[in-house]
């Protein structure tokens, strides 16, 4: 009787997604419909047992790897990025969604999570607002530098310089040196993510603005900050001068653009790197109805958004768009495999198996992949189902790399046979 009951539950919640969706196909400009479908599909996982992602599932493809689970001895959650400050410690730092940094050191195996900042006074948390990103200066072994990026409660992204005091977290907040304030029209689509490029400059991922469809139009207009890369020097950064502008950025002296801008025409690009080796920047960028894409940033690229969702023409604008005007991504996949991808880097760790390709996920499906991008076919391969909602991937100085879970959890990519 009880698995009859589930199985009517999962019926009707069925109905109920499809014509939920049904309806912000209508009203496409009032809803973000990737909004809806995250927070109704985890009706159905729960009528399901979680048939879909279990993280203890047997690796179906690759069968070197697996997800090792970090226990750490603090009841934490909301977990949205992981990195480490590249001072030689291998101490990796986990950003809170509702506005806490802690770190958790090497030595005590990653298990006891100690404050390292605290902004939640700050922090507009809810949603996709937040503290959603964390990087530290190239010199922090000298300066003590390190850079967030924040929806403040106005609702404004905020890209802030912190100075590092070993004797108190409060003394830090006292160092807080606003960088860059920039309007969000709606709450949703703000990007988030901050990092420093080969280069030495700071390198921010900005989204549309929100809403859905980019209804005013960022996308395609360079003189709004939004829907772009944008490529900063902070390096001397002072209160009346808190960056400069590199002379090679590709729109100086452009009456249409703004002068920070690397590439635009982006929607909503959710986490970005560097290859450690080529130095190409990779982005994730979630798609609107149909498609999410990576692509390969290039110096005043244009991503197509929203004249193209992936490789083809958003039919919500234009259905016989002019395809070559844009940069197509290296990789698109439906939302038959997902709703909103997780970006994530090239491998650099131990495994020899996973060597130089780019590792990344969807938020809804958990699945885990790779390309390889050796011979620039960027067909992608699954490797791992991890655990619900991976928000992120992160990296330790040993270029190990790790998964994220909003619900609480991290994970170490690691070899099997190890």
């Amino acid at each position: 009787m009880k698995k009859l009951t589930n199985k009517y539950i999962y019926i009707i919640s069925i109905i109920l997604i499809l014509t939920i969706i049904a309806y912000v196909n209508i009203n496409q400009n009032n809803i973000d419909s990737n909004q809806l479908q995250l927070e109704f599909l985890e009706i159905i996982l729960s009528t399901r047992n979680q048939n879909i992602i279990d993280s203890n599932q047997e690796i179906p493809i690759n069968e070197q790897i697996k997800l090792e689970e970090i226990m750490i001895n603090k009841n934490l959650k909301n977990f949205v990025y992981l990195t480490n400050a590249g001072d030689g410690s291998n101490n990796i730092f986990l950003v809170l969604q509702e506005g806490l940094i802690y770190y958790l050191e090497e030595k005590s195996e990653y298990k006891e999570p100690i404050l390292f900042l605290d902004i939640q006074n700050k922090v507009n948390f809810g949603g996709e607002k937040g503290l959603l990103s964390l990087v530290f200066d190239p010199k922090y072994e000298i300066n003590n530098h390190f850079f967030v990026y924040y929806i403040d409660l106005n609702g404004n992204t905020i890209i802030s310089r912190f100075t590092n005091d070993i004797t108190s977290t409060i003394n830090i907040l006292k160092t807080e040196l606003i960088i860059l304030r920039v309007n969000q029209p709606y709450s949703n689509h703000n990007g988030g993510q901050i990092i420093f490029g080969p280069d030495g400059y700071l390198y921010i991922g900005l989204g549309d603005g929100g809403a859905a469809g980019d209804p005013l139009g960022h996308g395609q207009n360079g003189k709004t900050l939004l829907g772009s890369i944008l490529r900063i020097n902070v390096q001397d950064a002072t209160i009346k001068n808190p960056y400069l502008i590199p002379h090679d950025n590709p729109f100086i002296n452009n009456n249409n653009f703004r002068n920070e801008i690397w590439a635009y025409g982006l929607r909503n690009p959710w986490r970005m790197s560097f290859d450690h080796e080529s130095g190409k920047l990779f982005v994730g960028d979630v798609g609107q109805n149909e498609f999410e894409e990576i692509n390969i940033i290039e110096k005043g690229g244009n991503y197509g958004w929203n004249i193209m969702e992936g490789k083809h023409c958003y039919s919500e604008i234009n259905i016989n768009c002019n395809k070559t005007k844009f940069i197509s991504p290296i990789l698109e996949y439906s939302h038959k495999e997902g709703c909103s991808i997780t970006g994530g880097y090239v491998y650099h760790g131990s495994i020899n198996s996973i060597q130089n390709q780019y590792i990344f996920s969807d938020f809804c499906s958990g699945i885990i992949w790779t390309i390889n991008l050796e011979n620039n076919e960027y067909i992608k391969n699954q490797i791992a189902v991890g655990p619900f909602k991976i928000s992120s991937f992160g990296e330790d100085e040993k270029k190990e790399m790790y998964v994220l879970s909003l619900d609480g959890q991290i994970y170490k990519i690691i070899n099997i046979k190890k």
